[in-house]
């Protein structure tokens, strides 16, 4: 583990056992920069793994879930590496540009990816490797981020998943906004080396430096979710956004696409992912795995739980598609209400008194 130069930054309080700022010393404000400025994120944490080749488009596309190998040069995408049974084992986001793809996986994933595509060589012109040693991702967030990329002068990509090379190495890749959907996202790929450096660019531009915990607010609002936190080892891509994402449903043979073809066909996944509002009568926040409990009963499982500037305590939770909108749920000993907004698949009566279920947690968060 690589520790960032910008943890050296005033204020910076790092993730716990992690290498990478959660905050900086005010993390509701710092949230409040990203959905109203531009913030710039250290996620130099992530895992980088290079995919160098003439082969490694088609390669790639025969081993993903997604449409690969007529990916253009200079765009990005997201894909899923799937078990042969169809659950999530790495969601990568893509960026192919002047011969290689890369791909940014979760923190600690790098090493079992690039194993394992190693493993699938055979006598193909590719050559997979871990290299976050020698290149660090950084984020910029927020509605007036473009205008930071030009006064730094560095490239916009103009659409989501746009790359642009940046010069001296590395690359600028547009993502989707999340927040409200008005907090853009830049993701820039920069050598290791030159981390700090260009930190100083962008802040001296006039993005101001923000921790991972209020981007992860920001993500979680997007209900945007992380493997291995928002996912379990039963996880299959219809639960997730990750079907609409990071998996092209009219593709050729992949591993686990049986899986992930007849829950699609079917029309109804075991269990669905929902944005939930807690009462935040506790101090400490639910780790991912906590049970989702309606009554005595479990109903599911709670992934990334976060405190928002505006809405509180919220959380990403994995519920059980039979779970109605407005049920009387519980976490850790936490009131639990499903946003209005996630609609359960069929049909589904119950919007208003959900919504009455949000305003009555909300009213007690504010009343503590």
């Amino acid at each position: 583990m690589t520790i960032s130069p910008l943890l050296s930054r005033g204020g910076a309080v790092a993730i716990e056992g992690g290498s990478v700022a959660a905050h900086y010393g005010d993390p509701l404000r710092e949230q409040r920069l990203l959905a109203e400025g531009a913030g710039l994120v250290d996620r130099s944490d992530r895992d980088v793994v290079a995919v160098p080749g003439a082969d490694r488009l088609s390669w790639l596309h025969s081993l993903t879930s997604q449409h690969l190998e007529r990916l253009a040069d200079g765009t990005g995408t997201e894909s899923l590496l799937l078990s042969p049974q169809g659950h999530v084992e790495h969601h990568m986001v893509l960026a192919d540009l002047d011969g290689t793809t890369w791909a940014d996986v979760e923190p600690g994933a790098g090493a079992a990816l690039a194993t394992f595509l190693e493993r699938m060589r055979f006598l193909l012109r590719v050559q997979p490797a871990l290299v976050t040693e020698h290149w660090a991702l950084l984020s910029l967030v927020g509605p007036t981020g473009t205008e930071v990329l030009s006064a730094a002068g560095l490239p916009e990509p103009v659409a989501p998943y746009d790359v642009r090379a940046l010069e001296g190495g590395g690359w600028v890749r547009r993502m989707p906004a999340i927040g409200d959907g008005s907090a853009t996202v830049f993701d820039l790929l920069v050598p290791r080396a030159g981390l700090a450096a260009t930190a100083d660019r962008l802040t001296t531009a006039g993005a101001g430096l923000a921790g991972v915990s209020a981007y992860e607010a920001l993500r979680v609002e997007a209900r945007r979710p992380r493997a291995g936190l928002d996912s379990d080892h039963r996880t299959i891509p219809n639960e997730l956004q990750w079907l609409t994402t990071a998996v092209h449903l009219d593709k050729g043979c992949y591993r686990g696409q049986e899986t992930v073809a007849r829950v699609h066909n079917l029309g109804r996944p075991p269990r669905r992912l929902v944005l939930l509002h807690l009462d935040g009568v506790s101090e400490v926040l639910a780790e991912p795995g906590t049970p989702v409990l309606a009554g005595t009963r479990e109903v599911g499982r709670v992934g990334t739980v976060v405190r928002h500037h505006e809405l509180g305590v919220i959380a990403l939770a994995l519920v059980k598609q039979s779970v109605q909108l407005d049920a009387a749920l519980s976490v850790a000993g936490s009131t639990a209400a499903i946003d209005p907004g996630d609609t359960p698949i069929g049909p589904d009566d119950s919007t208003a008194a959900a919504r009455d279920r949000v305003r009555a947690v909300r009213s007690a968060t504010i009343g503590r």
